[in-house]
């Protein structure tokens, strides 16, 4: 794994990626203003056509990172000199040599998202999709052929100890800081994916998709044992769309609370406009910023690479929380429930981080624990008949 980037460089690279200015004028891209499309760079060449005008890659589908998949087609088919006519529907044939032509090359997820763009644009399109056996077998000959640059090491998730770490290093009579941290604790607890709390970039705000302060006010409510707990409704997730789903919040009596991580920017934050993101936050000359996707890992990073923490990516926080219920002993249908997983998705998931148990079950002040844990965990299994890989 490359070396992460000292403390200094972490913290001048954020202060210069997110000084004041921007600050000031984060907003203003959510007021209309027209996004003129790039011109492809030179390894993203393609030969003129109507068929394929300049357009945003977001714009192109319901996931941006799809658009790599119709360029390298695209590519592919003009290295062929194939007319429009060929390329959709495309045939078994071709889509299969398409895939084979990229094998030791890419990863087989960047294979699988350059398939579902393709396919994507045969669906819009109204086009036969045509990838059946043949690609099948193209796509385990490529799985096998997979590069080692192209395997990343497994990173550590967030752990407990490092959101300990993130809130000390936080300042919480700042707006900003009280928006990541919210965002930090309810990430972490509610096992949610950053794309359900927080945006892309300040361009990219969508009511029908991106919760926003017409959630609150959060309506507190409390069990038997007087634990507090609220729920807030997101309109939009990677496997429900637009059915959206419910965010369930349960007060911890530990710093990291989520609960009052939240209470906490609703209050910093009490001036803005209903219709505002959730989560974005307060400028000093009165106007406020969404916060994204971007600026929030920039600030978690800045803080835990100078408390001598690794940088973490955003999906840490989601692997992270729910290996910490699970290691509290917490039902795994309780925390799959909590982190909207499918079963079979949600064992997945142990598989990856089998390496990284080890760490939180060395730092255990309970011993009974991982015995525990283990017993859950097969009771799961057997539960919902799943098989683990050896």
């Amino acid at each position: 794994m490359p070396d992460e980037p000292n403390a200094n460089a972490t913290s001048a690279a954020f202060h210069h990626f997110f000084p004041p200015d921007v600050r000031r004028t984060a907003v203003a891209p959510l007021d209309g203003r027209e996004r003129t499309p790039r011109h492809p760079r030179k390894d993203a060449h393609i030969n003129p056509s109507t068929h394929r005008p300049h357009v945003l890659a977001s714009d192109r589908s319901t996931r941006s990172n799809y658009g790599a998949g119709l360029l390298r087609f695209t590519q592919y088919c003009d290295s062929l000199h194939l007319p429009e006519v060929d390329r959709m529907p495309a045939s078994e044939a071709l889509i299969a040599s398409f895939s084979a032509s990229a094998a030791g090359n890419i990863s087989s997820s960047a294979l699988n998202n350059w398939l579902g763009g393709l396919h994507f644009w045969h669906t819009v399109n109204g086009a036969v999709w045509n990838g059946s056996d043949m690609l099948r077998h193209v796509r385990r000959g490529l799985t096998k052929l997979v590069p080692l640059s192209s395997k990343r090491a497994k990173r550590p998730p967030v752990t407990l100890e490092a959101m300990i770490a993130l809130r000390h290093g936080l300042d919480m009579s700042n707006a900003l800081d009280a928006a990541v941290w919210a965002v930090a604790c309810i990430a972490f607890w509610c096992c949610c994916r950053l794309g359900e709390l927080i945006i892309p970039s300040p361009n990219t705000f969508a009511a029908l998709k991106h919760v926003t302060r017409t959630a609150l006010p959060l309506v507190i409510h409390a069990l038997a044992d007087t634990t507090q707990f609220s729920t807030f409704h997101i309109p939009w997730t990677k496997t429900t769309g637009v059915d959206g789903a419910d965010i369930s919040i349960t007060a911890r009596n530990h710093l990291t609370c989520p609960l009052a991580a939240i209470k906490h920017h609703v209050a910093s934050n009490a001036s803005l406009p209903s219709s505002a993101p959730l989560f974005a936050f307060e400028l000093a000359d009165g106007g406020w910023s969404p916060l994204t996707r971007t600026w929030f890992l920039a600030r978690c990073n800045a803080v835990w690479v100078t408390a001598g923490y690794p940088n973490m990516p955003g999906h840490a926080f989601r692997i992270g929380g729910a290996t910490e219920l699970l290691l509290q002993g917490v039902s795994p249908d309780i925390v799959a429930t909590q982190g909207r997983w499918k079963s079979q998705a949600f064992l997945d998931y142990w598989r990856q981080i089998e390496s990284i148990l080890p760490l939180f079950i060395a730092s255990s002040s309970h011993s009974s624990q991982p015995v525990h844990l283990q017993s859950a965990m097969d009771s799961f299994r057997r539960k919902h008949s799943l098989i683990t890989s050896s």
